[in-house]
């Protein structure tokens, strides 16, 4: 992998992790466009970088919230810091159940499967345009409703299918407000992208040599400046209730990839 194909999928991965138009889709979209076979090869490692790299990005943008919440955990009583950690542990309980016992599965899709990428992406443009269009409340998030917006960001795990227009359609169709919804989005997927990147130290699949240093820090750096614009981006445009202009894109990306394999792959 070049350094130009290292800044390239770093910036995509920052700006298609918060922007409602799956950076997994998009990044397997690239590296078709890009036809290089070491991609494929390099990409567990190079992708665990990116995610982490957006992970962090999250951090810096909400870190007041962060902050806000280590602080109240730490005073052991029942808060609104509790009640909100809980929350996010069980929107992670279907994601992490998919991941423990269907990861094989789930990863064979990860291999330029083009068609159904272009499916996934018509999938999340019809999210966007029906969350677009419900009614605004100020309705904070529920245990219940974390629990479905969880099964959501499970489903966003196929590429194609983005984390951020799922979750915080399904948010925003349930009735949350907007704000509420976009910031429940961003924080519940932060534990997991740590916990995948612990697990895959810990089980040795992540390994790279000296000569990978370079590619690796420009796709960091590349993901973690992008990630910054994109969440606080993001934020503002589901405020201002933009999100059929991702769906408009989306059902264009979409429907490229798909007359592409059917036309000329």
């Amino acid at each position: 992998m070049s350094i130009i194909q290292a800044l390239i999928l770093g910036i995509i991965q920052g700006l298609t992790e918060f922007l409602p138009v799956s950076s997994s889709g998009h990044l397997e979209l690239v590296k078709a466009l890009f036809g290089d076979e070491s991609l494929p090869q390099e990409s567990l490692t190079f992708t665990v970088v990116l995610h982490f790299a957006t992970a962090l990005s999250t951090l810096v943008v909400f870190r007041k919230e962060v902050f806000e919440i280590i602080k109240g955990l730490f005073q052991f009583k029942w808060n609104e810091e509790w009640i909100f950690s809980i929350k996010i542990i069980i929107s992670m309980l279907p994601a992490v159940f998919i991941g423990l016992f269907f990861e094989k599965e789930l990863e064979a899709l990860f291999s330029g499967r083009i068609l159904f990428v272009g499916f996934m992406l018509l999938i999340t443009a019809a999210l966007l345009f029906l969350a677009d269009r419900a009614k605004k409340t100020a309705k904070n998030v529920s245990y219940t409703n974390a629990f479905i917006i969880g099964i959501s960001q499970a489903i966003a795990m196929l590429p194609g299918i983005s984390r951020s227009g799922a979750t915080i359609s399904t948010s925003v169709l349930l009735g949350v407000d907007r704000e509420r919804a976009a910031r429940f989005s961003f924080l519940m997927v932060v534990p997991l992208i740590f916990g995948k990147v612990a697990k895959d130290i810990m089980k040795g699949e992540i390994n790279f040599e000296s000569s990978q240093i370079g590619v690796l820090s420009v796709g960091f750096i590349a993901a973690f400046v992008a990630g910054l614009l994109a969440c606080t981006w993001m934020i503002a445009i589901v405020k201002k209730s933009k999100l059929s202009y991702f769906a408009i894109y989306c059902l264009i990306i979409g429907s490229i990839a798909i007359g592409y394999k059917i036309f000329f792959a």
